[in-house]
């Protein structure tokens, strides 16, 4: 005995859904593209890749500029400050041991903090689909 044929339409597979794009926080904290989510955004510890090898993305084309160094040296350098200053007249430590603390500390902080902002805007870059700005040719 078969099974009588259905009737109606037949129900096709699932759709595959597409690449989820991630978040600008997960984009930054991640190193991931904004388009397809693989981790392929740096080729280095702070430099872009050209591309993105897994969807094919033109990094080049986004312009994500010095705004990132700028902000980030000043609020940075804020804080080494204040942290070097509140060490220094708590317990009064030897010069080398405030160059052997706020060296690497320092270094480690714009690497890090230059990698995420740089990540965050190229992604909210892409999300809003950003582009240079032009005149208004209207009158």
């Amino acid at each position: 005995m078969t099974d009588p044929e259905p009737s109606g339409p037949v129900p096709s597979a699932p759709a595959q859904p597409g690449p989820v794009q991630p978040s600008i926080v997960q984009a930054a904290l991640g190193g991931l593209c904004p388009r397809c989510g693989k981790p392929t955004l740096f080729a280095g510890m702070i430099r872009f890749a050209d591309r993105c090898s897994a969807c094919g993305l033109d990094f080049s084309r986004f312009n994500v500029g010095d705004g990132p160094a700028a902000f980030l040296t000043l609020i940075l350098g804020t804080l080494v400050v204040i942290g070097a200053i509140t060490l220094e007249l708590t317990l009064h430590p030897p010069l080398w041991l405030h160059m052997l603390i706020w060296i690497p500390v320092t270094l480690a902080g714009v690497i890090w903090s230059l990698r995420l902002a740089k990540g965050a805007l190229m992604s909210a870059e892409f999300r809003n689909a950003a582009r240079e700005g032009r005149i208004d040719p209207r009158p």
